[in-house]
């Protein structure tokens, strides 16, 4: 299985949901390997407590200019989105935080002026948490750009039999590269109005992209219906429901999992992985 653990919004709890849903796997036996993806701010090692074994740097292309060879034709400029390249008269400037090295300047660039060169966005770093195998992208502060930096650390993902991606929040362009080939995503909302909504917008983007989904309610309280009803109205499976506790709160503090901490919130992560596989399956079935 591989699983993107996904949030339409911050602090809904989708690493508690993630590093707990690892712990148990490696426990009852499988082979997992964990993949924070929430580069620009990662926090899954907070709990998880993984030696690194390995580092190493991470980059991405961005185009160099040859004033020698230049025309001056503007080509550059008008096929870039994002500005990243730009002539200005007799002149051009490159802004390499904004490129998304699609290499269309060069591909436009007829006199061979402009040529691609590495710059070093981050890092990869790998290791073990105990039978969990363990990844993350850390993105350089001032770097605006993390999908290069998403995609290098799905792609350095072990075979095992649960991949967990923990995404980044929100519906943004790393979102969707954390989610892009999962088999199934998993995402964790809070039964508040701020939730509610933005659970709507990441519902509208995981649709958009035809993958199969399910929810996770965490701090479900009494009276709390408005989002299990939105879910049975959509039609999109509730898959667990954790209790707003101020015990997982209290173990969060501290950095421990929750399913160490509470044999309830165990129960709860080992319920939900057979219902993950039993969506997973069905979901196999139907395509």
């Amino acid at each position: 299985m591989r699983i993107a653990i996904a949030s339409g919004k911050g602090g809904t709890g989708k690493t508690t949901v993630a590093t707990n849903l690892a712990w148990v796997a490696a426990r009852n036996g499988q082979s997992v390997a964990y993949l924070d993806c929430d580069v620009e701010e990662p926090n899954g090692h907070l709990f998880l407590k993984p030696e690194i074994a390995s580092s190493r740097p991470i980059g991405r292309l961005h185009p160099a200019v040859d004033e020698e060879k230049c025309t001056h034709c503007g080509l550059c400029g008008e096929i870039c989105q994002y500005s990243a390249i730009v002539c200005v008269g007799e002149k051009v400037l490159v802004y390499p935080e904004l490129c998304h090295a699609c290499g269309g300047c060069v591909l436009v660039c007829a006199p061979g002026a402009i040529t691609e060169v590495l710059r070093e966005s981050g890092k990869l770093e790998i290791g073990q948490a105990g039978a969990v195998r363990f990844l993350h992208g850390l993105l350089r502060i001032g770097e605006a750009m993390s999908t290069q930096l998403i995609r290098q650390v799905k792609q350095a993902a072990p075979e095992t039999d649960l991949v967990i991606i923990d995404s980044p929040p929100g519906t943004s362009c790393p979102v969707i590269e954390s989610v892009r080939d999962a088999g199934y995503v998993l995402l964790v909302t809070e039964p508040t109005p701020f939730g509610l909504n933005d659970l709507k917008l990441a519902v509208e983007m995981v649709r958009t992209m035809k993958l199969p989904m399910g929810v996770v309610i965490n701090r479900a309280g009494e009276g709390d219906s408005q989002t299990a009803g939105y879910c049975r109205t959509e039609g999109i499976e509730v898959l667990a429901t954790i209790p707003d506790d101020r015990r997982v709160a209290e173990a969060y503090s501290r950095g421990v999992l929750a399913s160490e901490a509470m044999p309830e919130i165990r129960t709860s992560m080992e319920q939900l992985l057979a219902r993950l596989r039993g969506a997973t399956a069905r979901c196999e079935v139907r395509s």
